[in-house]
């Protein structure tokens, strides 16, 4: 039978509690695979795995459980290896990069910000902020409408000035939040927002890191951000710039998701 992954963590982490379950119907029976100082969280993969909520809460309620009491490596949901033998294998093989990981995440969370602009109040800002076309409309509403050509035109330069606003704004959302954060992973582009950013944060100093997201809120009204988190930091678990790919994606993935659901609008 397949062997379904949550997360690694050391074999020294304090070990869950005997009945606690993860994916399936009915959910299998979590297991620890141990191999050297690194441990894998693991239960039985059920067959025609498909992202359902239950499962999907109950893969984020192991990582959730566990993680409390010390760094867990999470994996994303759909993290299926042929065995447990290849577990094991696995966490022998990249030994060194899984206990660097665990090392540098250990005692730290992970916050997604995601922002988009509030259409009305973003429209207003770039009105004000720019002259030619506040001119321009003037222009028009003097003259019915005016032509077809001059609302063309008007119509491109808004599009052109709210572009350039989305990447303004991208940076500067970034630039307040990025001091309170030990690591940022710049997430995917997906239509509609112009900022999707994951910050790891230490846990002690959360509290700085949403009063920042705070200030970033208040400071910008024609934006509109969503906060998710405390997660565990998915978006840190992959091998940096110098370090050798092909680690955590080991075990490969039975099921194409994205971001765990705390983190999907």
């Amino acid at each position: 039978m397949s062997t379904y992954v949550y997360g690694i963590t050391a074999s020294s982490h304090p070990k869950p509690p005997k009945d606690m379950t993860g994916v399936g119907d009915p959910p299998r029976p979590l297991r620890i695979l141990e191999e050297g100082e690194l441990a894998a969280l693991v239960s039985d993969a059920p067959e025609g795995l498909r992202p359902k909520r239950r499962d999907l809460l109950a893969h984020q309620n192991v990582l959730a459980e566990t993680g409390a009491a010390g760094c867990v490596l999470p994996m994303r949901f759909g993290s299926v290896a042929p065995d447990d033998t290849t577990v094991t294998g696995v966490l022998a093989e990249h030994a060194d990069h899984y206990k660097e990981r665990l090392l540098a995440l250990d005692g730290k969370t992970e916050y997604n910000v995601k922002a988009i602009h509030q259409e009305e109040a973003v429209l207003h800002r770039v009105m004000s902020e720019n002259p030619e076309i506040r001119a321009l409309t003037e222009a028009n509403r003097a003259a019915d409408g005016g032509s077809h050509e001059q609302r063309l035109r008007l119509g491109e330069m808004v599009v052109a000035a709210v572009k350039a606003r989305e990447a303004e704004d991208a940076v500067e959302v970034r630039r307040a939040l990025e001091p309170n954060a030990a690591a940022v992973s710049v997430g995917p582009d997906s239509t509609g927002w112009l900022a999707n950013v994951s910050f790891l944060v230490d846990r002690d100093t959360a509290d700085v890191f949403l009063a920042a997201a705070e200030e970033v809120r208040k400071g910008h009204p024609h934006l509109e951000l969503r906060l998710h988190g405390p997660l565990p930091p998915y978006s840190f678990v992959e091998p940096g710039a110098a370090e050798p790919a092909g680690t955590t994606g080991a075990f490969g993935t039975v099921v194409e998701m994205g971001a765990p659901p705390s983190e999907r609008s």
